[in-house]
């Protein structure tokens, strides 16, 4: 099914002119990239460790590797921060500290809370991400594929988006 036809009469939402469903039609499309981004954005990642021969470890436990960076931080400071947007937290930090990515520490204030921070094999795979990274940075720009302008524009928009998110969840509900 095509996006125009999931805005149809039958679809359940309303049909309120031609502008509107443009409107709704750009907004699906870009919904849509969205998602389809950030699986290859994993699959990138994924393909870049295969290359380097590191395959004990998966693009989304990488790219929690690579948001943490040098910070320590509890596990639920990961999600509020924004490091970390799955629900399987729990499971990828287990999973890292058994590997030897991450050093966990119960907190000396709330024994309760665990802190987290990279171990020196967790910086060596922020540094393989940050080198993909670069790379991809610098390709965008020598190709012509997006300028400074262009990011800038990206990025803000997508913040604005993330702000009338989480304002519907904090406010509608």
């Amino acid at each position: 099914m095509s996006i125009q036809e999931s805005i149809g009469p039958k679809s359940g939402l309303p049909d309120s002119g031609a502008k509107d469903a443009g409107f709704m039609i750009g907004y699906l499309e870009a919904l849509s990239l969205v998602e389809r981004l950030h699986r290859l954005l994993l699959d990138v990642i994924k393909d870049e460790f295969e290359r380097v021969g590191v395959l004990e470890i998966n693009a989304v436990q990488a790219l929690l590797l690579f948001n943490i960076g040098d910070n320590e931080v509890t596990a639920g400071e990961l999600k509020s921060r924004g490091y970390y947007q799955g629900s399987n937290v729990s499971y990828n930090l287990k999973k890292l500290v058994e590997m030897g990515y991450m050093h966990h520490q119960r907190c000396e204030i709330d024994r309760r809370s665990v802190r987290v921070k990279l171990t020196e094999k967790g910086r060596h795979i922020r540094d393989v991400v940050a080198e993909l990274f670069g790379r991809h940075a610098e390709g965008l720009q020598a190709k012509g594929v997006l300028g400074p302008e262009g990011i800038v524009d990206i990025t803000a928009s997508l913040k604005r988006m993330e702000r009338y998110w989480t304002d519907q969840i904090r406010y509608i509900y």
